[in-house]
This record gives structure tokens, sequence and C-alpha cells, in this order.
């Protein structure tokens, strides 16, 4: 588990980060995230990705972090967006640096599945699938959000101009 944890956690922290927009929360999640992974790793099916299963166990801590204090998004702080624009891949037209803050405003007013979903897989690059196996919901689901939420990205940016 050691060797898992060196290879996964500055992963799982980021992940967590970029859902928390918080240092300690997410460091303190993280720790939870593991924490759970070590006392479930026989349930971890051989087909299953690592990675996969920690960001499902991360994402459910959050989950329940935000039941357990009663919120429903996570504040914007405007200075943490730095760390994601520098690991942020962007597409073709959607936006330029200029206007990078405007577009994760834009992201985190987006329904919580959305907004995962965006995450995961332009910033954390995972396939549909993977995304799919951490929100539990099928591939199609995974893909129809993203794609209907970049296209109201695409609208929402547009609309400013």
């Amino acid at each position: 588990m050691d060797a898992i944890y060196i290879k996964y956690y500055k992963s799982v922290y980021n992940f967590l980060y970029k859902l928390t927009y918080d240092v300690e929360l997410s460091e303190e999640l993280t720790q939870e995230t593991f924490y759970t992974a070590i006392k479930k790793i026989n349930t971890l099916k051989n087909k299953e990705s690592i990675r996969t299963w920690l960001y499902q166990i991360a994402k459910n801590k959050w989950k329940d972090y935000l039941k357990k204090n009663k919120k429903s998004n996570v504040d914007l702080d405007e200075n943490n967006f730095e760390n994601l624009a520098a690991n942020y891949n962007l597409e073709e037209d959607m936006i330029t640096k200029d206007n990078i803050i405007e577009l994760f405003k834009k992201i985190h007013m987006l329904d919580i599945d959305t907004r995962e979903i965006i995450y995961l897989k332009l910033i954390r690059n995972f396939t549909f699938k993977e995304i799919s196996q951490i929100l539990g919901k099928n591939e199609e689901w995974a893909r129809t959000k993203f794609y209907r939420g970049k296209i109201k990205l695409k609208e929402s940016l547009k609309n400013e101009k």
C-alpha cells in the first residue's frame, strides 16, 4: 500500500483540491481516502484501475463532507485558479488565457455532476469509461453530460463577448 500511496497521493490530492479549492480540506480528504483504501483494499477488482478506484473513494469522501456540512457548492477562491490553469488542457477555440478565470467560474456554476465530468475529462484526462466508474454511472451518461456542459460553457462565454 505504501507504493500506491507514493504513486497516487499527489494525483488524489490534486483531484480533491480542484473540487474543494481548500488546501487543508483537500489534505484531510486525501488522508481519509487512503485510510478507506487501506481498509477496503480487498474489494479492489483486478480489472479495475487503482487510480479510478481511488478517485471514486475520494469523490465519495468529498460528497460525504458536503452532506455533513450541508453544502451544495464549494466557495470559489480566485487565487487558486492559477494551479488549475497551469494544468488545464484547453480545447481549440473554447478559451484564451486572458479569460481562464471566467471559464472556471462558469464551470463552477454548472451542476455538480457536469462540473466533475469536465474536471475529470479536461484536467485529469480520464476516459469516459473511467469517469463513469468514478461517478457510478454509465459511460454514455458521462459522455452526454460532458458534451452538454461543454456546449453550455461555449454559449455562456459567447454571450459575454
